[in-house]
């Protein structure tokens, strides 16, 4: 008797083990079985903002839930990447997101109150993109070492626009003057379009921007590409050059786009997260769509985008404190 006793003890306390263990594992098993909120640090109608509307019409297939938009701009998407840091890791607040969030922002400002590595949970890389530098026809260059060349002939007159401080386009800039061993005259703008704008208009040497928004100009002649910041030729503009293949093996600065959930959510939620996405941005239809923006499709495995990240975050650390760049908390 006393070893059934024992036994109906035994049989007791593991199933109060397993009663308390199965809340957590539940949420995992059943996930998801409501909306799932995608926060965007960027206001609506602007290039990522966009991308990510494409990916969540895309995902709800595989996924099998709405995925719904919460734009929260501002800080270079600071205040975006606070609010799903401070989130519940259960899956249904998720952080979709470009580099400068992740990567240079914490470079910059060391008192945010977020760390990208300890408080996310990589979910995977959604696409990869690339400033282009080009430059105003009218200069007749045709190679990123003549714009170089140009630069150490007339030192501090050869005037190159970027999308505001902090910005890819920016820190693209400043890497390839610290690897070409040279330097320009920067002017700022708030946005894309106002730079291009001014290039166009002759008040600038060059720019440093996105490819998708000076494509058009660019077939037509009107600016004249140098060359482009990836480690690769992009497949979507495969005539430009990279500037690594000129003689500037540093100058790779790439604008991608990642999803990360806040730190602490379960293994298996993240690996349906995972399958959902990565099967969504492997659609055809999807990565025509990226295509017409000119973003290259790249998922990966949690993991890899865990690499990236902190590779990432030492490579704009490094850049920023050795060329001592600074920013203004308005910029």
């Amino acid at each position: 008797m006393a070893r059934f006793r024992r036994l109906n003890g035994l049989i007791a306390a593991g199933s109060i083990a397993g009663a308390l263990m199965a809340p957590s594992a539940a949420p995992a098993q059943t996930f998801p079985n409501h909306p799932v909120r995608l926060v965007v640090g960027f206001a609506p109608g602007g290039n990522t903002d966009l991308i990510a509307r494409i990916v969540a019409d895309k995902v709800q297939g595989p996924l099998g839930q709405r995925v719904i938009i919460d734009n929260r701009g501002g800080a270079n998407g600071a205040i975006a990447a606070d609010t799903v840091a401070k989130a519940a890791p259960d899956g249904y607040t998720l952080f979709f997101t470009t580099v400068g969030a992740v990567a240079i922002n914490p470079a910059f400002r060391k008192d945010l109150p977020y760390d990208p590595v300890r408080d996310f949970a990589p979910v995977t890389l959604i696409g990869r993109a690339a400033p282009v530098l080009a430059t105003d026809p009218a200069l007749g260059l045709k190679s990123a070492p003549e714009l170089v060349a140009l630069a150490r002939q007339k030192p501090n007159t050869v005037s190159i626009g970027m999308t505001g401080v902090g910005a890819i386009s920016h820190m693209a800039l400043e890497l390839f003057e610290a690897t070409a061993d040279v330097k320009f005259v920067h002017v700022p703008f708030r946005g894309s379009g106002p730079a291009l704008a001014d290039l166009l208009g002759g008040h600038v040497n060059g720019i440093v921007i996105d490819v998708s928004v000076m494509l058009e100009h660019i077939k037509a002649g009107k600016i004249k590409p140098l060359g482009i910041t990836s480690a690769v030729r992009s497949d979507l503009v495969p005539e430009i050059p990279t500037l690594v293949e000129q003689g500037y093996p540093g100058a790779v600065a790439e604008n991608w786009t990642g999803l990360f959930a806040p730190a602490k959510t379960p293994p298996e939620i993240i690996a349906k997260l995972n399958a959902a996405f990565t099967s969504a941005v492997n659609d055809p239809d999807m990565r025509r769509k990226f295509a017409e923006n000119a973003i290259s499709p790249a998922p990966t495995s949690p993991e890899e985008l865990g690499q990236l990240l902190r590779s990432e975050n030492e490579k704009w650390d490094k850049l920023i404190r050795e060329k001592g760049i600074t920013v203004k908390p308005e910029d």
